[in-house]
């Protein structure tokens, strides 16, 4: 516990000498409700926490906010971090880490951030019975507004402009998670599902968002 508080302080020194704001939390409750109490544009979480797990504080997070995540986690298995992906976190961060890795890591999530949002324009998109609201980076599956996490919106966002245009796994992790990322690309598949579970009307038997196997996935026009 005290080697844990001694990590977030570090932490918490390291980015405020970069000109970071940061607010910090030594549980997984506190973290959960800081995030409900703030308008961050980043949270890191570990996944060891007292209280509560990272994997568990994120997903309740994710009820209420899209705000990019970042795990930091002790393990590094595949697995791992997949399921890390499942409760809506953004990027891993393997411990233990040079906080130069860190700051790049965060920098990264945030340009991208901040380019998404530059660059929306005030249009939706309506793919069948699936509209995306590029402005607000909403979307409704048949009317029924559905929460995504950003990195989902993302790659929603880049299929449906791009209707019957067919995307690589690797295209999808290059242009979304950057090049930089070194995780596993079996995360696309991860968004892709869930993506599914939240617009289809039938995850099973999905109507918009395809797979042309061997090759990779695509919005149907």
């Amino acid at each position: 516990m005290d080697d844990e508080k001694l990590l977030v302080k570090g932490i918490k020194f390291n980015l405020e000498t970069e000109g970071y704001q940061v607010e910090a939390a030594y549980d997984g409750e506190e973290a959960v409700e800081l995030a409900k109490s703030g308008n961050f544009d980043l949270i890191i979480l570990d996944v060891m926490m007292p209280k509560l797990g990272g994997l568990e504080a994120c997903m309740r997070i994710r009820e209420f906010s899209t705000v990019p995540v970042i795990m930091l986690t002790a393990r590094s298995e595949d697995m791992d971090k997949i399921i890390g992906f499942e409760y809506g976190a953004d990027d891993y961060v393997t411990k233990p880490f040079n906080i130069v890795e860190l700051k790049a890591r965060i920098r990264a999530l945030l340009r991208r951030s901040a380019l998404q949002t530059q660059n929306a324009g005030d249009a939706c998109l309506t793919i069948g019975h699936i509209v995306i609201d590029i402005e607000k980076r909403t979307a409704k599956n048949d009317g029924i507004p559905v929460e995504l996490t950003a990195k989902e919106f993302d790659v929603i966002e880049l299929l449906a402009k791009n209707p019957d245009r067919i995307f690589s796994r690797e295209n999808l992790l290059n242009t979304i998670w950057g090049y930089d990322y070194q995780g596993d690309i079996r995360t696309v598949d991860v968004h892709v599902r869930r993506l599914r579970e939240k617009l289809e009307k039938n995850p099973a038997e999905p109507e918009r968002i395809m797979t042309k196997w061997g090759v990779g996935y695509y919005i149907k026009g």
